[in-house]
């Protein structure tokens, strides 16, 4: 089977959905958190879900999508998505980006 993917062509990547915020990585504070400066101006102790924990390893400066805990929700948050580097042009130009870089 062969898959005609061209590497250069541009991807969709995940956009935030109702209720999510877009951050960075801003330290890692082990045991499956970290604190994330989110782009309301809050930062935000969020935590890594164990479906990502061994899949998606996160560091200093990622910019990641953040679901808000229904309580506590100016202070804590689980990690959606970890975007890559490719994906910061897009979010960019969207202006998703503003308040944190």
């Amino acid at each position: 089977m062969r898959f005609n993917k061209d590497p250069s062509a541009p991807r969709d990547s995940k956009m935030p959905a109702e209720g999510e915020v877009v951050g960075v990585v801003a330290q890692l504070l082990g045991f499956d958190r970290v604190k994330v400066k989110c782009s309301d101006g809050k930062v935000r102790i969020c935590r890594i879900p164990g479906k990502m924990k061994k899949k998606i390893w996160l560091r200093l400066n990622d910019i990641v999508l953040i679901a808000p805990w229904d309580f506590q929700s100016d202070q804590k948050g689980d990690v959606v998505w970890r975007y890559d580097r490719s994906d910061f042009k897009n979010l960019k130009a969207k202006g998703l980006l503003d308040n944190l870089i």
